[in-house]
């Protein structure tokens, strides 16, 4: 409940609350403050169990970085970056030829498509706990 008053207060921005302005409250700007000084990335750690809760492209998840940074490229290019790892699972990963369906804005160059294959290989060794949620 509280995740959506805060969305319809100060907005969403890649499935993830917006710092909000000068209209935000001052406890809310403290809170944005700990997020851009990355104190949640240095101190919270997440655990993967179904992928329904830890978004795809901006969550830690697998590796040290986002894949919003590990693989820039291709999020200047999807059509699809708020999505959780279970929904972007669901469209396919591992499968040779699959990465068409995350919906990109234009055909991909040959050097982006290797991207798209360094990423379905990263991928390969990931599977989900359809039985736990993610921590």
């Amino acid at each position: 409940m509280w995740f959506r008053v805060l969305a319809a207060r100060n907005g969403l921005e890649d499935g993830r609350l917006c710092a909000g302005g000068r209209n935000s409250s001052a406890w809310w700007r403290t809170i944005s403050t700990l997020r851009s000084e990355r104190w949640f990335h240095s101190n919270i750690s997440r655990s993967l169990g179904d992928g329904r809760n830890t978004f795809f492209k901006t969550d830690v998840w697998v590796g040290e970085v986002p894949l919003r940074d590990r693989f820039s490229r291709l999020y200047e290019l999807s059509l699809l970056k708020g999505e959780s790892v279970a929904a972007m699972r669901s469209l396919g990963w591992g499968v040779e030829g699959e990465a068409w369906r995350w919906r990109w804005r234009r055909r991909l160059f040959a050097w982006e498509e290797e991207s798209v294959g360094e990423l379905m290989l990263l991928l390969h060794s990931v599977s989900l706990q359809v039985h736990r949620e993610d921590k």
